[in-house]
């Protein structure tokens, strides 16, 4: 909800538009949700007529349904799969290129990508908490990746409170929504007639004074904080605690470990869909000519077989001690590394599993006491 002491104001549905002319006028390339292939994706936004209006998205484990009505809203939804990794942690890119010199000499050049600023509009609180674990993994190291700083420096982010969780979200048990508290430039509450807009950063503030903002209502704010309210009550799904390190490196014998492995496909979908993973792997591309080589980066998964390969022998040759791997590192380890856990509660896990394996549900399996 906005505070009074941060910039705000209300800005009329059909005014919406001139919120993504500043951002253009700022040199921003705006993107944002938009259906295609039966989901929703980010993509670049000619106008507000782009965004999806009157779409609902239905989510359960190991589905997910595009679905059109006669609404006039166009962030009444919960997630699309990609979040914001693939616009920071690219799925492949170039690191590196050598090449070798007419006197046999070997030159290395890194690659440094280009990045247009960009504005991301309809970021939800999930995806900021997201954010920021992945800004300590790749920026608040002694190495700085460079390629995801180049990108996260030209990022400024609309973020949208959620009012319509899916099936599968439970952020409210890891404490990262429905509502963003911090880590956006703007922020939205989305009513029927129009929009609570509230700044959250300097070049924010710059955005709002170029708009034609009227005073937000005592009604407006209650009917803001009445969505947030039933977004809240709407969750059923919830992790049986925010700190399960101990309970689950205490259970790495479990039985139910080998029970989830015989409906798991190792086929890394959670990981890729996961808002926070961030494993890959490097491989090198030589030219033909023996002359030039390219060293890329691209995503990998802990259920992959070769994650795990270390000369000549896997570590985790089986489903059953990769999924371990994936949900004590998560849940556990990131404890450790990052001072909570690797989960947002954001279920894109449950619904994009071709099988529907329901974190929460193996969480509580392994975790509860003996009978």
């Amino acid at each position: 909800m906005p505070n009074d002491n941060i910039a705000s104001g209300f800005l009329p549905g059909q005014d919406l538009a001139l919120l993504l002319t500043a951002l253009a006028g700022q040199g921003y390339r705006c993107i944002g949700p938009t259906v295609r292939d039966g989901a929703l994706v980010y993509d670049s936004l000619d106008g507000v007529e782009d965004l999806p209006s009157g779409v609902h998205i239905q989510q359960s484990p190991g589905s997910y349904r595009v679905e059109f009505n006669q609404g006039k809203r166009l962030f009444d939804w919960a997630n699309g799969p990609q979040a914001l990794k693939p616009l920071l942690f690219a799925p492949r890119e170039l690191l590196w290129q050598v090449e070798r010199s007419a006197d046999g000499q070997l030159r290395f050049t890194q690659q440094t990508p280009e990045s247009a600023p960009t504005a991301v509009i309809g970021v939800r609180a999930c995806d900021l908490a997201a954010l920021e674990l992945q800004d300590r993994h790749f920026l608040e190291t002694e190495i700085p990746d460079n390629c995801y700083g180049v990108r996260r420096h030209q990022l400024f982010l609309v973020a949208v409170n959620c009012t319509r969780p899916a099936e599968t979200c439970f952020c409210v048990s890891t404490g990262d929504g429905p509502s963003a508290r911090h880590g956006y430039d703007l922020v939205l509450d989305e009513l029927d007639d129009g929009f609570i807009v509230q700044s959250g950063s300097a070049r924010g503030n710059e955005i709002l004074a170029q708009l034609e903002l009227q005073p937000v209502s005592a009604q407006q704010r209650n009917a803001a904080a009445d969505a947030t309210a039933q977004a809240v009550d709407m969750q059923s799904r919830q992790l049986p605690g925010r700190n399960l390190r101990d309970q689950l490196f205490a259970n790495l014998d479990h039985p139910h470990w080998e029970e989830v492995a015989t409906r798991c496909l190792s086929c890394g979908n959670c990981t890729s869909v996961c808002p926070t993973c961030f494993c890959y792997r490097e491989l090198e591309q030589p030219a033909l000519d023996r002359e030039s080589s390219r060293h890329y980066r691209e995503w990998d998964s802990c259920f992959t077989q070769g994650h795990s390969y270390i000369h000549g022998f896997v570590v985790r040759p089986d489903t059953r001690l990769r999924y371990r791997q994936w949900l004590t590192h998560k849940l556990g380890g990131w404890h450790d590394q990052y001072g909570r856990s690797g989960c947002v509660g954001c279920g894109r896990c449950i619904a994009w599993c071709p099988v529907g394996i329901d974190i929460t549900k193996e969480v509580s399996a392994i975790t509860a006491p003996p009978e």
